[in-house]
């Protein structure tokens, strides 16, 4: 736009621009022609400015319209969003997700852990034999307990050791965190690569997070239904949360190899 605005100011633009008007309008030589009065002069001088400012607006305006489709998210226009800082804040968060993802396995499975050993414990209780007890309820005989009862004792034991740990509101804390600061970091990632390059680079990388973004949707999708108690949508849970740890591990190296390319063509801040 500078570069236009100083090319009108050029004394060979303006000469050109005299010569060909003069050559559109040239001076009559009919000696019968009128004159323009003053009120036509008058008339024509309140609208010279308006013709005047006609052609350098056009001028600016016309670069925008043609070459609005090469601009491009580089340059200085977003500041510090182009910076080494901005860059880093996604590999950081999404590096703290990955511990928070295992995390979060940790917890659902020691969940899943009450919920089975209970099935344990009411499995074992069946194949008790029953004891003779004396009319007052105690046991015939003080004969040890048998190795079903014992098995039974020690999971009760653990379970109410389990129960200590409150892992069920613990496990759906740490999956709200990855829902949402995974969806919004995995959206970020992408436009602070767009802040810096003018475009996105697809590849491993950007494939592996797109679907590391949508088993975390699938697997809060489920939730409901196993909030029901629904077994399929549990082990359904378990698959897209392993895939998704098989994808975090995988894509880790490729993050590693973006970040020294960070190094390289950014600087700080």
């Amino acid at each position: 736009m500078a570069a236009t605005l100083t090319t009108l100011k050029l004394p060979i633009i303006r000469h050109s621009c005299v010569r060909v008007q003069s050559k559109l309008n040239p001076p009559s030589s009919n000696p019968n022609q009128k004159l323009p009065s003053s009120s036509d002069t008058k008339e024509t001088n309140l609208f010279q400015p308006l013709k005047s400012v006609s052609l350098p607006l056009t001028t600016v305006a016309l670069p925008i319209l043609l070459h609005a489709q090469d601009a491009h998210a580089v340059g200085g226009e977003f500041g510090i969003l182009e910076g080494r800082t901005a860059a880093l804040i996604h590999p950081i968060v999404m590096g703290s997700l990955f511990i928070t993802t295992l995390w979060a396995g940790y917890l659902g499975w020691q969940w899943r852990r009450i919920r089975t050993i209970q099935n344990e414990i009411s499995e074992l209780k069946k194949q008790v034999k029953p004891v003779a007890v004396t009319p007052d309820g105690t046991p015939a005989s003080d004969s040890p307990p048998s190795p079903i009862e014992a098995q039974i004792q020690k999971l009760t034991e653990e379970r109410k050791e389990l129960l200590k740990g409150n892992y069920r509101d613990r496990h759906f804390n740490a999956g709200s965190i990855l829902l949402g600061f995974g969806v919004f970091e995995s959206v970020s990632g992408g436009f602070n690569t767009w802040f810096r390059t003018g475009k996105l680079f697809p590849g491993p990388h950007l494939f592996a997070g797109a679907a590391i973004t949508v088993l975390w949707a699938l697997a809060a999708a489920l939730v409901p239904a196993m909030q029901k108690g629904n077994e399929t949508a549990r082990n359904l849970h378990i698959a897209l949360n392993t895939l998704n740890v098989i994808l975090f591990i995988w894509q880790l190296p490729t993050g590693f190899d973006i970040v020294l390319k960070v190094f390289e063509f950014t600087n700080w801040p």
